[in-house]
């Protein structure tokens, strides 16, 4: 009997012996698992703020919210580094190994690498998260960007083909045949009547000199009818007009002065009684038979235009047709008040349809050298202060990294330094990491920001 107890003694004290090793293990395991659950109570307006306690943010005075965050360690995927060799002359060729170019023959040359952005994030993103987080991936690849560049401008008379019709002797207006601004003159056209003491005197002595050297043809009476018909035609007279005053024996007192140039009149100073000094404009002209189309390019692409671009122009009145030209000149300077610069192009206006004042809607394609690494725009978060691309590490981490950007087009955006081919960043899904980081400490910034104390 004493033998029997003595047995179930040992039974009972080895069982709960075992129990509480069992007990002991599982509480170990738990209070492991616990060590990589950072809890902490933050504030959702200022995220730097950071207490142990439930209580009042020191800043805003509002409730802290309680925050778990699992501090376990992420493993990382590695984007393998190789280098690549590229033809020169075509770079969209490419080998892992150095070799000559199949197309030219020429010896390859070493792929520029991307400098590596600066890591200034990471989030691990938890089982109940991952339920509810649907991000998209691109793959930094290289591209042959283009860009189109929408401007606008209007028609001018070009400068080239612009004339005057100047008082070439002194004298006064005594008739007008130009009825008005914008009217169309015809080179030989007659434009004014002009009274000028000056020309009238200079018309007798050529009428005496060709009497004379036609009484007495000696070089000296040649020389002299010479020298006053050279005189009259410098002052815009006509040679069957020297010969009409010569038939009739007699020089008008008003003499009517011809157009020298076709254009539509511009401006139009002469008026009947007005009296006008040698050098003075009479009328300004403009030829249309071509037009200067001035563009504006916003400042922020500027420097992405050169001379002998090709421009496609579009007009409201010739709808459905469109005009190329090229880039001719570009400002050196940009306008202040606008902050543009001006371009300019200059087309042929044989038909006389385009009118100056014309609104122009025009596309200037501009194609970019090479095929630099890009991600589409989306991808890139835009603070202001830096540009943040958040990269995919594992299917549950993910890290954030600042990089520099250079040209955008049709929805991609080069990447000058930060990123390297095959890389896999994040699409829609990146402000919700960005969040994340934010209000949970996963930026740099964060963690190494002495939070603000509250003052009394």
């Amino acid at each position: 009997m004493k033998f029997n107890i003595f047995i179930l003694t040992l039974f009972i004290f080895g069982f709960s012996g075992c129990d509480r090793f069992s007990s002991g293990q599982t509480e170990t395991s738990h209070h492991s698992k616990d060590q990589n659950i950072e809890t902490f109570y933050t504030c959702p307006m200022h995220p730097q703020v950071r207490e142990h306690e439930a209580g009042k943010c020191p800043i805003c005075h509002m409730n802290l919210v309680k925050v778990q965050v699992d501090k376990g360690e992420q493993s990382e995927a590695k984007v393998e580094s190789v280098q690549l060799w590229q033809c020169e002359n075509f770079p969209e060729v490419t080998s892992k190994v150095y070799e000559v170019c199949p197309l030219d023959g020429t010896p390859m040359v070493k792929v520029k690498k991307s400098s590596a952005g600066k890591v200034i994030g990471k989030v691990k993103l938890r089982e109940a998260q991952k339920k509810h987080f649907r991000p998209a991936f691109f793959s930094v690849s290289p591209m042959k960007m283009e860009k189109n560049i929408r401007l606008l401008g209007a028609v001018f008379p070009s400068e080239e083909k612009e004339s005057n019709i100047p008082a070439r002797v002194a004298g006064r207006v005594e008739k007008v045949y130009i009825e008005s601004t914008g009217s169309y003159v015809k080179e030989g056209a007659p434009v004014l009547d002009l009274y000028s003491t000056q020309l009238i005197t200079g018309g007798e002595e050529y009428l005496l000199a060709r009497k004379n050297y036609k009484q007495n043809p000696n070089q000296s009476f040649k020389d002299l009818l010479r020298q006053s018909e050279e005189r009259l035609r410098l002052w815009g007279i006509q040679q069957w007009q020297m010969k009409k005053w010569f038939k009739n024996n007699k020089v008008p007192r008003s003499i009517t002065i011809y157009s020298p140039a076709t254009g539509i009149v511009q401006q139009r100073n002469a008026v009947v009684g007005k009296y006008f000094k040698e050098g003075e404009n009479f009328f300004k002209l403009s030829e249309l038979s071509s037009v200067w189309v001035e563009l504006d390019v916003y400042e922020h692409d500027s420097a992405l235009v050169e001379l002998g671009q090709k421009v496609g122009l579009n007009f409201t009145a010739l709808p459905g047709v469109e005009i190329s030209g090229l880039v001719d000149f570009i400002s050196p300077v940009i306008d202040p008040a606008s902050r543009t610069l001006k371009i300019r192009t200059t087309i042929k206006n044989p038909k006389g349809r385009l009118k100056p004042g014309m609104i122009a809607d025009a596309k200037l394609k501009i194609e970019f050298e090479g095929k630099p690494l890009v991600v589409p725009r989306s991808a890139i978060i835009d603070t202001g202060k830096r540009k943040v691309v958040w990269i995919k590490v594992s299917d549950d981490s993910f890290k954030a990294k600042t990089v520099i950007t250079g040209h955008e087009s049709e929805g991609y955006v080069e990447i000058l330094e930060g990123l390297n081919e095959g890389e896999e960043v994040v699409l829609e899904a990146n402000f919700l990491l960005d969040a994340q980081a934010q209000l949970f400490g996963g930026y740099e910034d964060f963690k190494t920001e002495a939070p603000q104390q509250h003052k009394h």
